[in-house]
């Protein structure tokens, strides 16, 4: 079961570096001040990787501003797309990813968090996935 004030980013295309949202509307949670572990749920349905150079570095931010204006830290990343710029023998695929993470860094407790996705190479239709936090 999805708790739905987790939900981070809808299902949909991302082919430039963005914030994921939710209903059109960019996404981020209050977490609340104290230490959160869980797991960034990332469901990939496309991921475009024709010309061997695409990247698709997922990041769970955090903050200690509610609008983002300052302060943000990646706490956990995963990073996607064509084996040749990625490492590996294998270019990622479609399917669910799940990216362990805590809202601590460096003895500092980010409150809120959101997705944010940074995009390379020479993309013609990107990636599309959703994302939700869970236990």
């Amino acid at each position: 079961m999805i708790d739905t004030t987790h939900i981070l980013k809808d299902a949909g295309l991302v082919a430039a570096d963005a914030a994921g949202t939710v209903d059109s509307e960019a996404k981020i949670v209050n977490l609340g001040t104290g230490l959160v572990e869980g797991k960034l749920v990332i469901d990939v349905t496309a991921i475009e990787i024709a010309s061997n150079d695409e990247v698709y570095k997922i990041s769970l931010q955090g903050s200690s501003s509610a609008t983002f204006a300052d302060t943000i830290v990646d706490l956990a990343e995963i990073t996607l797309g064509a084996a040749e710029v990625i490492g590996g023998d294998q270019d990622s695929a479609t399917g669910r990813y799940q990216v362990p993470f805590r809202n601590e860094k460096n003895g500092t407790i980010f409150p809120y968090v959101r997705v944010y996705t940074d995009v390379a190479g020479d993309i013609a239709t990107g990636i599309n996935f959703s994302a939700y936090l869970s236990k």
